[in-house]
């Protein structure tokens, strides 16, 4: 959810940006479909019941055991070739090298992509997998919404209605918790988001401990500033993007506001109760408004035009279904 006064707004309306073909094919990946990856699972084993698959998904997006099946164990195969690699090589340059005991870092996974796109699912589905293999069994997760500028600085910087752009993050506290984390540090704390309140909870944080693995999910995780000297895609080792064609991811948004007006928004505590009355029809016109003036904007802004540097590119067809994954070359 991003922005929640776009429908009262009596300012002249932004005019959407133009877009560019979302599933334009990159030469630097490798294409394949849900077959051929589906292939690559070699023997891995299915590690997840469907009970516990039920307690990872989001809202309005099924996922499958075929899905973990033919999608995510091919990827956790993949992710665990790559994890070892990097011991061996980090292990050769520090013992055999340098002469001293190697360092234990976590093996940074970035998740991007637009809102609404299964972010959320994808990244808990994705820990969960690869917590049960015995040589990284330790998954932590963070969310970039933990570094989201209060909803005060906000409003005292007329950023509201950017929600979820670049500068609405504190950066230097999340390229701070990066370094620290890839550093090895332990007992991290980073700020705690509320979607019901939408803002930072004050006082309230998450303790990431050290891990084998972390997972940073956010939109614009794989975005360049040309100003900055360190970026988040500095401590990534493997980056993966949610890719959908822009109506489908429309047609998720408005879906996810309707399912969220119907329930969270009656809510006394959300910060979106006022939304709780509408009808279906008036429901749909704010979730679209949104979306047009605030998350496609952002989408084609900041976070599509990032899609390229991804490891990994993961399109999924209107059924949420994965179709067509684009591996990057070497």
């Amino acid at each position: 959810m991003r922005h929640p006064s776009a429908a009262r707004r009596a300012d002249s309306p932004i005019s959407s940006p133009p877009a560019p073909d979302a599933l334009a094919q990159p030469a630097r990946h490798l294409v394949f479909n849900r077959a051929e990856w589906a292939a690559l699972r070699a023997n891995t084993p299915l590690s997840l019941s469907e009970a516990e698959i039920s307690r990872l998904r989001g809202f309005n997006e099924p996922v499958s055991l075929a899905e973990v099946a033919e999608v995510f164990l091919p990827l956790s195969r993949l992710i665990n070739i790559h994890i070892m690699a990097a011991r061996s090589l980090s292990s050769a340059v520090e013992t055999g090298f340098l002469g001293r005991p190697r360092t234990s870092a976590p093996y940074v996974i970035a998740i991007a992509g637009s809102v609404a796109v299964g972010k959320s699912t994808f990244a808990r589905l994705l820990q969960a997998v690869l917590a049960r293999w015995p040589d990284h069994p330790n998954v932590e997760l963070v969310t970039t919404d933990g570094f989201l500028l209060p909803t005060q600085v906000l409003e005292a910087r007329g950023l509201m209605q950017r929600k979820g752009f670049p500068e609405s993050y504190d950066m230097r506290q999340l390229i701070a918790f990066l370094a620290a984390a890839k550093a090895g540090a332990e007992n991290l704390s980073l700020p705690t988001y509320s979607h019901e309140l939408y803002d930072i909870v004050p006082g309230k944080a998450q303790q990431v401990g050290r891990c084998d693995i972390l997972i940073f999910e956010g939109l614009n995780v794989l975005q360049t500033l040309s100003n900055a000297s360190v970026v988040a895609s500095d401590f990534f080792d493997f980056s993966i993007y949610l890719d959908a064609e822009m109506d489908i991811i429309e047609a998720w948004y408005v879906e996810r506001f309707l399912l969220l007006q119907r329930t969270a928004f009656q809510k006394p505590s959300s910060y979106f109760h006022h939304y709780k009355d509408l009808n279906q029809a008036e429901a749909e016109e704010v979730a679209r408004e949104i979306w047009r003036h605030i998350n496609l904007r952002n989408l084609t802004e900041n976070i599509l035009p990032t899609r390229e540097r991804a490891d990994l590119v993961i399109r999924k067809g209107a059924s949420h279904l994965t179709e067509q994954l684009w591996l990057r070359r070497g």
